[in-house]
């Protein structure tokens, strides 16, 4: 047997050990693991994120990144790769990496930035590597659930990123309940451990599960037998694998390095990596990369749904989606909104930032001024404390301010991605008449939201959605707004340039490309109504080969 090793890294005046291993009669190495219960405890599944917790808008799916690349500084690459990616997840944040013989995960609840330093990327060392940035979708946001998980066996260790959504939990549970004990998973009974609640740890836990086959054989196994929406990308202590959904629904892209290939979810990681774009990942196909270099299967045949909304709003504006231009499909967008719903106005102003581009594209065909009418404090982000009752009053005005001087007197046309229930929208209105605004037509460059998404976006419930029982006109009396213009279903279409069949519209239309199983089947905390039948948390609560980091704890403290 190999022994293990630990390094230890010193923040500020916390010391955290890192614990790393190898196996080869299947027993782990020694360990020192720290795990603080303030990690281990943290979060009830209430987000902290909200300037208005009671106006929650669409909130994003996760990011995945996976590099092999021998030679490479493979963390510091998946550091800004999952960096590039934290518009899509802003919760928790880790980074799996492997030497070849033993895998180590760091990971903490907070954004990118707060999770790792210098000191933490420098004991990562390695040629293959794994990250992820989460919104939860399914399980609480807790540092149990953070990514990627981790679990060990006699074969070898998996490391799993997952971006999406599945819809059937229940199922997978009791596959996993249903594995053989003993028969290959590391017997580690250190002391009492939490559960994990997330579909990921499901999915690996399965895919650990492989005494008498290769892990890569264990995939085309596994993942036929998944539902609803995944880009997964994980590894072993050797090679990297990536595989997306029969229908697509999330993105996932495959670059290339001078000495390497990188997975992700969207073009613009590969950039700030430099890394080739070379193609999409095909739904249905399982990409693996060792070095023996790269090689596909086809583990079900393609049947494409991508996701309409990530043109709107979930994808950064550049980012290459079935390959347009994200930003360019935008402005493209705002075009056809001025033509459909023209307004008598001044000034044309974006809320910012996604509502940016298709400003941009409404100016420019209804031949109305371009302006910046509203200032964004850029330092509000998702891990903003939520304001006390006292201050709730300030609302919007954490996030935006009005330019008094551009708009007073003006007539204007404002632009938006979305409206979920109105209370942003109302709120903003307001302040816009207040600052001295003479008309607002409000113009949004999707449909109405009517339904729930099942695959990785986690809206409002559908009876908080304000477009499910109000026309369009009532919606407009309801935010306060001189005239209301949605971009139509078919115009949104036509602007993405990909076939409608191609697309899912579900959240507009209400038609799930992936059916769906009975409603208590269904929801964010499905697996933390029975948490004693999950299985135990080797995967992700750090036992002997993951750990939390010190992170977001004290970043209020940090200069």
């Amino acid at each position: 047997m190999s022994s293990g090793s630990a390094y230890r890294v010193s923040r500020a005046s916390r010391t955290v050990s890192i614990a790393r291993f190898s196996w080869a009669d299947g027993t782990p190495g020694p360990y020192d693991e720290y795990v603080p219960d303030s990690h281990r405890r943290r979060g009830d599944g209430r987000l902290t994120h909200e300037i208005d917790p009671h106006d929650r808008g669409p909130q994003d799916a996760c990011g995945v990144f996976g590099v092999w690349a021998p030679g490479e500084d493979v963390a510091k690459l998946t550091y800004y790769g999952i960096y590039a990616l934290q518009h899509r997840g802003q919760e928790s944040a880790g980074i799996a990496v492997s030497n070849g013989r033993q895998i180590l995960v760091y990971k903490d609840m907070g954004l990118v930035s707060q999770v790792f330093d210098e000191s933490t990327l420098e004991a990562l060392k390695g040629h293959v590597a794994v990250g992820h940035a989460r919104y939860s979708t399914t399980g609480a946001s807790t540092w149990q659930n953070a990514q990627p998980t981790f679990r060990p066996t006699a074969e070898g260790s998996i490391a799993l990123g997952h971006n999406g959504n599945l819809t059937n939990t229940s199922d997978l549970l009791r596959m996993v309940k249903r594995l053989p004990s003993g028969t290959g998973e590391l017997d580690i009974h250190a002391r009492k451990l939490e559960h994990s609640t997330n579909d990921t740890s499901l999915v690996t836990a399965l895919l650990a599960h492989h005494p008498d086959t290769s892990l890569e054989e264990r995939a085309i196994e596994v993942l036929p037998q998944l539902r609803g929406a995944f880009s997964f990308v994980w590894m072993d202590e050797t090679t990297l694998y990536a595989a997306r959904d029969p229908q697509g629904i999330r993105p996932l892209v495959l670059g290339r390095l001078e000495r390497g290939w990188v997975v992700a979810s969207e073009t613009a990681a590969l950039d700030i990596v430099g890394a080739s774009y070379v193609r999409e990942v095909e739904p249905g196909e399982l990409v693996a990369v060792d070095e023996d270099g790269l090689r596909t299967r086809r583990f079900a045949e393609a049947a494409p749904k991508g996701c309409l909304f990530e043109f709107v709003y979930l994808a950064r504006p550049d980012t290459r989606i079935s390959n347009q231009r994200v930003h360019s499909v935008r402005v493209e967008i705002g075009r056809k909104l001025a033509r459909a719903f023209p307004a008598e106005a001044d000034l044309v102003i974006p809320v910012p930032e996604s509502g940016t581009p298709s400003a941009i594209g409404y100016a420019e065909a209804s031949g109305i001024p371009y302006g910046t009418g509203l200032v964004k404090n850029s330092y509000v982000g998702r891990t903003f404390i939520q304001p006390s009752q006292t201050i709730r009053q300030l609302g919007i005005r954490l996030k935006l301010n009005p330019l008094r001087d551009v708009i007073e007197g003006k007539r204007l046309v404002v632009v938006d991605d979305s409206i979920v229930r109105g209370n942003t929208q109302r709120a903003l209105i307001r302040m816009l008449r207040e600052a001295g605004a003479r008309e607002v037509h409000v113009r949004i460059s999707s449909p109405p939201v009517k339904w729930p998404c099942f695959y990785g976006i986690d809206f409002a419930t559908r009876a908080e959605l304000i477009a499910n029982g109000l026309s369009n006109d009532e919606i407009c009396s309801s935010i306060g707004a001189d005239s209301l213009g949605y971009i139509g279903l078919d115009d949104l279409v036509e602007a993405t340039t990909v076939p409608a069949d191609d697309l899912c519209r579900a959240c507009f239309d209400g038609v799930y490309p992936v059916a769906l199983p009975e409603p208590e089947h269904l929801g964010k905390h499905l697996l933390e109504s029975f948490p004693e039948q999950m299985p135990a948390t080797l995967d992700v609560d750090g036992l002997s080969a993951s750990l939390a980091g010190a992170g977001a704890a004290d970043a209020l403290e940090r200069p």
